[in-house]
């Protein structure tokens, strides 16, 4: 598959998911927002019903005690209309309807009394003298309610409200409405004056943010400067609210597992990708470093199978310089590819030994150097004076100096003579080590990656730099096996600087 193809797939996967996701956070958003206004509904509901309650309780209790007191009034009233009754006040006749004693004739009763007894004009004067009375007791009664009504208006709101207000009676009031509004969860309340300051609390009453806290008027009719109000608060009300919408959080959760195992498997996708176009392209410049010692080591024994070659001692001393510097070239490039064929499995051999470090890479920069001189480069050192004993294979450590030194030279600046500068020094307990080039440098996307297998800045089938790709990539393994570290610095056109940290061995 073409990496663009991949590619677009990615994106529109990727455009998939993100819109699923958002979808579901928005919803998700939506639905906890309607449940908090659905849980602030319920309970402004459920305390208006409370305030409602105690409003009627104190109404109740007040017209207890105006009833009590009205009868005993309505008793003398009643012992009075009978004693005046007994004596004849004025002459006229004072009916008492509320007397059990007195039983009222009805309309139909009246006629016939009148038919039996003649007497129509009598009867006429008595029906209205008792409409009279029942109206004189409607305005008598209504005069009592009157009063009471406006003893709660006038005394009520002098109380302190704690009197008012039963605690106990309040708390019972309040889980019972919230439970009829479906609200089951821990609530604390409290009492407040209308100056915000707590006149009761319940155990517990402490809300750490304001915007939590619902509030209901106990008595609105009080006058404004006796206002008082119920404060309520639930501890857990976030709790509460997300464990209605804890299936849309599932749901959120397994999206996003999906989406996290989509990324991972594209990220695998792509290094896979990536690694067998390093690969091919290892196999490409493999081939192409193979067949060069090749062809001339067959050229050479062709050329040994010709007699006229063979009566001359120089030429075939020629020749089989030829075909031995041929052979060891292959042999060097076969061994490059079984020594990271063993780093692969992370199986390299070390033989540790205490050696000079100073010492190992004078020698190696002598033996470079005729290479170096030979192309009209220049190489110079500067090792430090100081112990330099490092813990190291030496074949290995001579390997990762050489393969840095090979590297420059590759990758030297055409036209422009190879400069090699390396100096040593030590520092906090560990040795530095610098090789530094003025070749063609590296770019900086590029140079977060030269320690990668196979990976070349020059790619494909480009021949100009030959190589592998592996130098790097076996260099920096072996100097993290040595409990060091590698990297890189450098500059497109400038130069490249490698700098190299090994632990030093402690002497006394």
């Amino acid at each position: 598959m073409r990496k663009s193809t991949i590619w677009v797939l990615v994106v529109i996967m990727a455009l998939t998911f993100v819109g699923l996701l958002y979808l579901q956070i928005s919803y998700l958003n939506n639905t906890i927002q309607m449940r908090k206004e659905q849980f602030a509904l319920a309970i402004k509901r459920s305390l208006y019903d409370v305030s409602e309650a105690l409003e009627r309780d104190e109404s109740i209790r007040y017209l207890q005690e105006g009833l009590n007191e009205s009868q005993k009034r309505l008793i003398s009233y009643e012992f009075n209309n009978e004693h005046n009754e007994l004596n004849g006040s004025n002459g006229n006749l004072s009916i008492n309807v509320n007397n059990p004693k007195l039983k009222l004739p009805s309309t139909s009763e009246l006629f016939n009394n009148n038919k039996e007894e003649g007497i129509n004009n009598n009867i006429t004067r008595t029906y209205m003298g008792m409409q009279e009375m029942l109206k004189k007791q409607y305005l008598y009664q209504k005069g009592l309610l009157n009063d009471i009504v406006l003893k709660i208006l006038n005394t009520a709101s002098l109380h302190p409200i704690l009197e008012r207000v039963d605690t106990r009676q309040l708390e019972s009031y309040l889980r019972a409405e919230l439970l009829n509004n479906n609200i089951n969860t821990v609530f604390k309340f409290a009492i407040a004056d209308g100056h915000g300051k707590l006149l009761y609390k319940s155990q517990g009453y402490a809300p750490t943010n304001k915007d939590e806290i619902y509030s209901q008027i106990i008595f609105p009719n009080d006058a404004p400067e006796r206002i008082h109000y119920i404060k309520i608060y639930f501890p857990s009300q976030t709790k509460y609210i997300m464990q209605s919408v804890e299936f849309m959080t599932t749901s959120f959760i397994f999206t996003l597992a999906m989406l996290l195992t989509f990324i991972f498997t594209i990220v695998i996708a792509l290094r896979q990708k990536k690694l067998s176009d390093m690969k091919t392209d290892f196999i490409n410049n493999m081939t192409h470093e193979f067949k060069t010692p090749i062809s001339t080591i067959s050229l050479a024994a062709q050329m040994l199978n010709d007699q006229s070659i063979g009566k001359n001692p120089k030429m075939i001393e020629h020749v089989a310089k030829v075909i031995i510097d041929e052979s060891s070239r292959l042999r060097f490039q076969v061994d490059k590819v079984l020594q990271m064929s063993l780093l692969e499995k992370h199986k390299v051999m070390m033989r540790l030994t205490m050696v000079d470090a100073n010492a190992v890479i004078d020698k190696a920069i002598n033996t470079f150097r005729i290479k170096i001189e030979k192309l009209g480069g220049e190489i110079n050192s500067h090792l430090c004076d100081e112990d330099t004993l490092v813990e190291v294979d030496e074949m290995h450590f001579t390997n990762v100096i050489f393969n840095l030194f090979d590297n420059a030279l590759k990758y030297a600046y055409e036209g422009r003579p190879l400069k090699l500068h390396i100096e040593t020094r030590v520092k906090n307990g560990k040795l530095h080590i610098e090789i530094e080039d003025n070749g063609i440098g590296i770019k900086k996307e590029d140079l977060k990656r030269i320690f990668e297998k196979f990976y070349r800045v020059s790619t494909g089938n480009v021949h100009n730099v030959k190589g592998f790709g592996l130098g790097l990539a076996y260099v920096q393994k072996i100097i993290e096996d040595l409990k060091g570290s590698i990297h890189a610095e450098s500059e497109l056109n400038i130069g490249t600087k490698f700098i190299i940290v090994l632990p030093l061995i402690k002497t006394d």
